[in-house]
Formats: C-alpha cells, sequence, structure tokens
C-alpha cells in the first residue's frame, strides 16, 4: 500500500462507504503484506511503515533471484527503488525488464529515481564529508541513499585531518548543512574533529580503508565510537547505505 492507497481508503471512508473495522482491517493488512518467492519474502507494506519501499541487498543474490525481487518491487510499489552493492553483471542481467533501472559505479548501486513528489529542501541539506579519495565509494552510497530518500545533499571530498586546511576551507559548508556525514578510514579522526565544528548531528562512518594496523576499518570504528566530539553516532564499517538513510530519517523529524 502506498500513501496514494491510503487516501483512496480514507475517503471511500469519509463518504461512507467503509466502516472503522474495515478500513482498519486493510490498514493492517497492507501494512504487513509479504509476497513469497521461496527464497524471498518481499516486504510490500515497508513504504507505507517507512516512507521508503523495501531496500534489496545485491550480495548472495543470484541475477536471477535479484530480478525477480526488484522487478516486483517495481511493479507493486510507487516510490524509488535501491538494490544495494550490486554488480554491473546483475546490472546488466534485469534492465532489460526495468527500462527506468540506473547502475552508479561508485556507489555500487541499482535504483530507479521516480518519486515526483519529493521536494528537497535546501535550509535541511544533508553534507558528506570524507577523509581521502578512497573512502569516496561509501561516501557515494550514502549520498544517493540520501538523495534518493528526497533529501538536498552535497559534498566535500578529500578533507582529511593529514590537510586539516583542506576541511576548514569547507567552514561555509559545514555551519550551513544540516546533518553531516563524515566518512574516513586509516584512524579515523576526522569524526572528532568535525563533530567539534558544528552544533548539528554527525553521523561517522568508519571504512576499511587503511594499512594492516587498521584492521580493515576497526581501528576507525574505535576510534569513532570514542570520539570526545558530542553527538557523533557511529554506523558500521563499509556503512554508507546505513548513515544516509539515519541522515534522511533525522532530516525528516525535525
Amino acid at each position: 500500500m502506498t500513501e496514494k492507497n491510503l487516501l483512496e481508503l480514507l475517503r471511500e471512508y469519509k463518504s461512507g462507504g467503509l466502516t472503522e473495522e474495515k478500513i482498519l482491517a486493510e490498514v493492517k493488512k497492507f501494512s504487513l503484506a509479504t509476497e513469497s518467492f521461496g527464497f524471498a519474502s518481499v516486504d510490500h507494506g515497508r513504504e507505507l511503515r517507512q516512507g521508503f519501499p523495501e531496500v534489496v541487498y545485491s550480495p548472495g543474490k543470484t541475477k536471477e533471484q535479484l530480478k525477480i525481487i526488484f522487478k516486483d518491487l517495481y511493479e507493486r510499489c510507487e516510490g524509488n527503488l535501491i538494490a544495494s552493492r550490486a554488480s554491473r553483471e546483475q546490472f546488466d542481467f534485469l534492465r532489460g525488464e526495468i527500462p527506468e533501472a540506473v547502475f552508479d559505479e561508485t556507489a555500487r548501486m541499482i535504483y530507479v529515481d521516480r518519486d515526483k513528489t519529493y521536494v528537497r529542501d535546501e535550509d535541511k541539506k544533508i553534507l558528506i564529508v570524507t577523509a581521502g579519495t578512497s573512502d569516496v565509494p561509501v561516501a557515494e552510497e550514502a549520498r544517493l541513499t540520501a538523495y534518493l530518500w528526497g533529501n538536498a545533499v552535497s559534498t566535500c571530498y578529500d578533507c582529511g585531518v593529514a590537510g586539516i586546511h583542506r576541511l576548514l576551507a569547507h567552514m561555509d559548508e559545514i555551519i550551513s548543512a544540516n546533518v553531516i556525514i563524515v566518512v574516513a578510514g586509516m584512524e579515523g579522526a576526522l569524526a572528532s574533529v568535525v563533530g567539534g565544528l558544528t552544533n548539528r548531528p554527525v553521523i561517522a562512518v568508519p571504512t576499511s580503508v587503511g594499512y594492516g594496523a587498521s584492521f580493515k576499518g576497526l581501528a576507525a570504528l574505535l576510534a569513532m565510537l570514542n570520539s570526545c566530539a558530542s553527538g557523533v553516532a557511529v554506523v558500521n564499517i563499509d556503512n554508507g547505505f546505513g548513515a544516509g538513510v539515519l541522515a534522511s530519517k533525522i532530516n525528516s523529524s525535525v
């Protein structure tokens, strides 16, 4: 069920065509609706409950499985769609069935951008800052996720603490942002620095970028969790998608 479906039900109830019991039953049915394909149960109620259709995690799924799930969401939902961590091979396999689908090589994301109801508010912009260029793939996953969830998004890339002047050159963007996502590997210090420069919420994303002692992102994760700057939250290693969603939900609640 989409918001459009729900409005139709409410109008029918208002006109006397539906009882309270009937409309409650319909809302419950659709908000928990799933469709089983044996290998997957697609959650069609998520768009109504959370404002965005179910997002498909692509690794571990065959090309055929991903195509079936994504096509079902495309036909049953009205909002934008995301298949995260997808490959070019998976995209090439499904694109014939879904001409609107686009593949972003850097973000590793298949997506459909079709929701025309979004009004992206420049006064509630999400800013994404990376420590280095190697962090950009995770940052792009966060950027595209936040954009598809209806947000205005801007970026400042390669602003790590090894050259702090590169970050300070973007103070106007930092001060004007409503939410900031900081993406950093190595020692993960950038999140604390940004957190100390703004009164806005900061979402820190540790990446698996770095030499051996970074332990594939664990060093950055622990550093971010131990940040002395207040107002810094941390998502999982390389989880740009999670950061994009969290920033969107913060934006929609203020």
